[in-house]
Formats: structure tokens, C-alpha cells, sequence
């Protein structure tokens, strides 16, 4: 073969193996591409299936924990618009408080209100007479009727903190529906006339009727509500009921073996002046610039113990003409003005009474108005879940005494800074309020909140009184 022959054949073999290659490469292309394009929507439908049920089960989890409570559906910037700056909302938890109320005679309770009253028929939610609207200063220590109110109303569990049981082994707590504090405006305010006797002889029959009861016996009383918010109310008696719950506004007229945090609830006096709503604030373009008063007080300055200070601020604060200071006994006309004084103010005054606390603080938060607060022994309302520094001010006795330092810091006070805390101030408002029938984080339900945090120790205490040789041996 010659030599061209050789290169034609070889030639021939090269360009058969190239177009060979060439076929696979395309085959191999071809099954490719028919691999991806049969399958890839396999795999779709793989992933579209495996999210249908990764979100199926994401709802179903999240519908549970909503049905079951765990989970609050709304938004979280809603909780935190409802609060300012995110703090946490006073709220309920657990099931309410059982209570059992010892059916009294009327004479220790509603016949003050309203003489004509018969033990007759029995006391219930209808036949309850109103608070009357004309009792004037007999108001601010109501929190009795209140109370007792809350038991007869009988409204539905997720409303209230506390809900009448009527039988006492199924019972938290025993509500003792004596109004103490009534008793003593009306039969022994004087405490020298003869009618004090009275008030005397309803805590000595009140007595022997609690240590008639077995309930009373079992716990020693610790686990029994006694409401007594005037300074003077169950003063005859008062010893003898000292282990029990005791509803107090302050602790500025008992003993501390009478009563103490650890076992007692603090409550807030009912303010006298009526409420600011929504619709007053909103009618303020600018709330700072519209209270034209700065610093407004009107009352007695007459007073005992720390109380004594309100004739000493009367000479340091007068002559200035944003400071409105007066003399005032508390009548119907002058609750009046002074409902309209406190809503033109930025600050309302709030010195000692004849205790540490009065009415005036919450009448100032009812009415929007920042309190200033002068004590240096003062208790105050739910202070576990109310943070007071954050729409008050204080002062110590000895600041507020200082010539022009109150003034001056009121007169500096940043605008912006009194727009928070005032917002904040209308935000907790609501907490403060007494009403018929009760609604939800109002006082009431505040106050059996506050009653049930103290029922754990009082449990731990007669559990251990019942097993103990020796009373108390590690306190």
C-alpha cells in the first residue's frame, strides 16, 4: 500500500473517531437534558409538598397554644403601645380567688347605709343600695363596700380576681363583710359621744361570732380579709384581730405586730373627685401648655404627726403665682373645685395627712395630674406591679422644707419628660377606680390579686402551726 493510501485510511479512522465522540457528547447532552426535564418537577412537587406541611403543622401548634392560653394572638407591638416604653401590663394569672363572705347580720354593714335595711330578705347583687353620691369624705374609706359588693355580683370568672364560694371547706379566703370604717364615721367619729359605744359593742359581737367559727379557729384568722382603711376603724378591738389579712391604706396608725407587708394589703383611699376620661384630655390641643397651674393643693392643713408639714409648706409656697395653695374642708362644692383645680394643674401637692397617705394622691391620678409626692414613710397600692416613679415625683420632708427647692425643680422640669410620665400616669389610671359591678385590673380586682399573692405563706403558716412542738421555734 502506498503512502497516500496509508494516509487516506488513516485519515478515514481519525474523522470516524471524532464523529463517533462527537455522538456521545450530543448523546450524552440529550440524556442530560431529558433527565433534569423529567426530573425536576418530581422534585417540585417533593418540596412543595414538605412546606404544605411544615406550615400545616406551624398553624396547628400556633392554633393549640392560642386556644389553650399559652400564646397571646395580638401583636407585640400592641402589648407595646398599651404600655409605654414596653413595660410589662398588670395582668391576671391563675384562676380567681375562692372566697367565702360570712353572712352578717346588716346592722354590721348595709344598715349604716341605709337604716331600713331587713335582714329579711337575703342581701344579693339586685337589692345592694348604690354607694350613696352624697356621702362627701365617708367616701374615700368605701373600699369596704367595694369588697363586699364584688362577692354579690356574681359576674363570670374571667372578669373578676375573687368569686364567691358558699361553701367554706372549698374556700381560699373568708371575707369578713364588717364595715369598720363606716362604723366609726357614723357612730364614733367624735370617739367621746355616747354613739362610740355602739361602734364598741358591733366589734365585741363581732368577735365572739368569729371565735364561734370553726374557719376562724382552724387558721387563727390568718386566712380571713378584714377591711379596715380609716386610721380609727376597729381601734377598740384591733389586737385581737391582728393576725388576719388586713386591708390598710397605710401603716401610720398600727404596730408592727399588727400590721406589716408580709401579711397585709395595702389599699388605695377611693378618690372623691370625679374621674378624667378620654374625651376631657383629648379637648387639649397641648396638655402641658393647657394646665396653666404648676404646683396646686387645696385642703386642710390641720393635720397630726407628719401632717403637721402642710402649715409649714402653706408659708414656703405662698406669694408665688403659679402655685395655688388653699385652705379647704372637704363639702360637695368644694370637691367640685377642686376636681377643676387639679385638671388645670401640671403637679398636684400631696403632703402627709394624719398618716402617710390621703385621698388627694388618687384624687391627682384620676385627674391626670402628676403627683408630688412628701413623705418619707409612706406605703403604696400594688407596688408590685406599679411602678410610681414613673408618673411621680418624690420628695423627702427634709427636701421639701429646703426654701425654693420643690419650686425650682418643678420650674425646670423638662416638657417632653412631663409628657411621658403624663401619658403614663392616664395608662395606669384605671387601676384606681371603684365601680359596681367591677371590671377587669380596676381596683377591685386589683385589690384580690393582692389578697391572693398573701394566701401562699398564710397556708404555710397553718400548715406548719398543726405539726409544730414548739410554736414559731425558728422566727
Amino acid at each position: 500500500m502506498s503512502n497516500d493510501s496509508r494516509r487516506f485510511v488513516s485519515s478515514s479512522i481519525k474523522q470516524q473517531q471524532k464523529t463517533r465522540k462527537q455522538r456521545e457528547t450530543v448523546g450524552s447532552k440529550s440524556l442530560t437534558f431529558f433527565f433534569f426535564s423529567v426530573t425536576h418537577p418530581i422534585e417540585e412537587e417533593m418540596y412543595g409538598k414538605t412546606i404544605c406541611t411544615i406550615v400545616f403543622f406551624i398553624f396547628l401548634v400556633a392554633s393549640f397554644s392560642i386556644y389553650m392560653g399559652t400564646v397571646d394572638p395580638r401583636p407585640y407591638f400592641y402589648l407595646l403601645q398599651s404600655q409605654p416604653n414596653g413595660a410589662s401590663p398588670c395582668s391576671s394569672t391563675g384562676k380567681p380567688l375562692r372566697v367565702f363572705m360570712y353572712d352578717l347580720p346588716r346592722k354590721f354593714n348595709i344598715a349604716m347605709m341605709d337604716p331600713h335595711s331587713s335582714d329579711v330578705e337575703p342581701l344579693t347583687g339586685k337589692n345592694l343600695p348604690s354607694w350613696p353620691q352624697t356621702s362627701g369624705i365617708k367616701r374615700q374609706h368605701s373600699v369596704e363596700y367595694w369588697l363586699m359588693a364584688s362577692l354579690l355580683n356574681g359576674g363570670g370568672d374571667d372578669e373578676n380576681e375573687a368569686i364567691r364560694v358558699f361553701d367554706p371547706d372549698l374556700a381560699d379566703a373568708f371575707y369578713v363583710p364588717f364595715f369598720s370604717s363606716l362604723s366609726f364615721n357614723t357612730h364614733g367619729k367624735t370617739m367621746t359621744d355616747p354613739d362610740t359605744e355602739f361602734d364598741r359593742q358591733l366589734q365585741i359581737e363581732l368577735m365572739e361570732f368569729l371565735e364561734n367559727s370553726k374557719y376562724w379557729n382552724r387558721s387563727g384568722g390568718k386566712d380571713h380579709v378584714i377591711p379596715m382603711t380609716h386610721p380609727n376603724a376597729f381601734r377598740f378591738l384591733r389586737q385581737q384581730v391582728n393576725a388576719s389579712i388586713l386591708i390598710v391604706v397605710d401603716f401610720g396608725r398600727y404596730s408592727k405586730d399588727m400590721a406589716r407587708l408580709s401579711k397585709d394589703v395595702v389599699s388605695p383611699y377611693v378618690h372623691v373627685v370625679e374621674s378624667m376620661n378620654e374625651e376631657d384630655d383629648d379637648g387639649l390641643t397641648d396638655p402641658f401648655e393647657g394646665r396653666t397651674t404648676l404646683l396646686y393643693f387645696r385642703g386642710n392643713t390641720v393635720r397630726k404627726d407628719e401632717g403637721k408639714i402642710r402649715l409649714r409648706l402653706e408659708k414656703l409656697l405662698a406669694g408665688n403665682s403659679d402655685v395655688h395653695f388653699e385652705k379647704s374642708v372637704a363639702t360637695t362644692q368644694n370637691i367640685k373645685v377642686s376636681t377643676e383645680g387639679m385638671r388645670s394643674s401640671k403637679f398636684c401637692l400631696h403632703p402627709a395627712g394624719d398618716t402617710p397617705s390621703s385621698c388627694r394622691l388618687f384624687d391627682a391620678i384620676v385627674s391626670h395630674c402628676i403627683p408630688v409626692i412628701i413623705s418619707d414613710k409612706i406605703e403604696l397600692p400594688f407596688e408590685d406591679e406599679i411602678d410610681y416613679s414613673e408618673f411621680s415625683l418624690f420628695f423627702s420632708i427634709k427636701e421639701s422644707l429646703e426654701p425654693g427647692y420643690i419650686l425650682n425643680k418643678l420650674r425646670q422640669f423638662p416638657k417632653e419628660k412631663w409628657l411621658e410620665m403624663w401619658k403614663r400616669l392616664k395608662n395606669v389610671s384605671h387601676h384606681f377606680e371603684f365601680q359596681y359591678p367591677p371590671k377587669r385590673e380596676d381596683a377591685v380586682n386589683m385589690l384580690w390579686r393582692q389578697v391572693k399573692h398573701k394566701i401562699p405563706n398564710v397556708k404555710l403558716a397553718v400548715h406548719r402551726n398543726r405539726r409544730l412542738k414548739v410554736p414559731d421555734w425558728w422566727l
